[in-house]
């Protein structure tokens, strides 16, 4: 007997692209992310920006994957822009602060990722520091462009993301000039950087609602992805 594979759905980026001789509006997503839910056990599923209510999205998903991508627009918190800010994209910034406020009340298991943990942040009420090299004197987080760097990262050993991860100091790739300032409600700090930058959260009052601000898609430990399958199987009998 097979065993059906949980759904996952993906957000997606909308930017220009070119393939061959074209050239036009695309929506793309890393590979990284399909694969990683695939050796996980799930079924991936992108989630472009479109006008369908989020609500009947996520009747369709067991999980919810927030990637990673540009900047968050610093007006979603009451913030002008930095001089190193990106150009926000205003639609997907809409589309994914009102689907993972949409998926938390619906107790979809939610992993974000990157850009995604920010989002959520921001969707809770919190802040985002908009050049985190102002904030701790370095560019370690993102030291050059198109590569991942890779530092280490400190997990809260009482938290769900301990019970998740094999190692309580973890090393991490990540690309990322912003992060959290503001913490947002409800949600609990679960890891750090050595610098203090707040690497992960979670909210301890959901059954499973973990963002990470590195990119465990890339590099081989699976661990987040079959946590989040795992979630997305039980949440997936449970509304059989």
């Amino acid at each position: 007997m097979t065993i059906k594979r949980p759904v996952i759905g993906i957000t997606a980026y909308e930017e220009d692209a070119k393939w061959g001789p074209w050239s036009e509006r695309a929506v793309l997503v890393p590979s990284t992310y399909v694969h990683a839910v695939d050796r996980a056990g799930g079924a991936a599923i992108i989630l472009p920006i479109q006008s369908q209510r989020v609500e009947d999205l996520l009747e369709r998903i067991d999980a919810l994957v927030l990637s990673g991508g540009p900047d968050v627009g610093p007006d979603r918190y009451g913030e002008d822009p930095h001089p190193e800010s990106q150009s926000p994209r205003i639609e997907r910034d809409e589309f994914e602060l009102t689907l993972v406020t949409a998926a938390a009340e619906a107790g979809t298991p939610t992993l974000a990722i990157c850009r995604g943990m920010q989002v959520l942040n921001v969707a809770r009420g919190g802040t985002l520091h908009q050049h985190l090299p102002d904030v701790i004197g370095h560019r370690g987080h993102s030291p050059t462009a198109g590569e991942y760097a890779w530092h280490s990262v400190s997990v809260d050993p009482d938290s769900r993301l301990a019970r998740i991860l094999p190692d309580r100091s973890v090393e991490t790739a990540s690309h990322h000039h912003q992060a959290i300032a503001r913490l947002g409600k409800g949600l609990s700090v679960v890891a750090q950087a050595e610098d203090g930058t707040i690497e992960a959260v979670e909210d301890p009052g959901l059954d499973y609602l973990v963002g990470v601000q590195w990119h465990p898609e890339v590099g081989g430990d699976l661990s987040l992805f079959v946590s989040l399958v795992s979630a997305a199987r039980k949440r997936s009998a449970a509304r059989a």
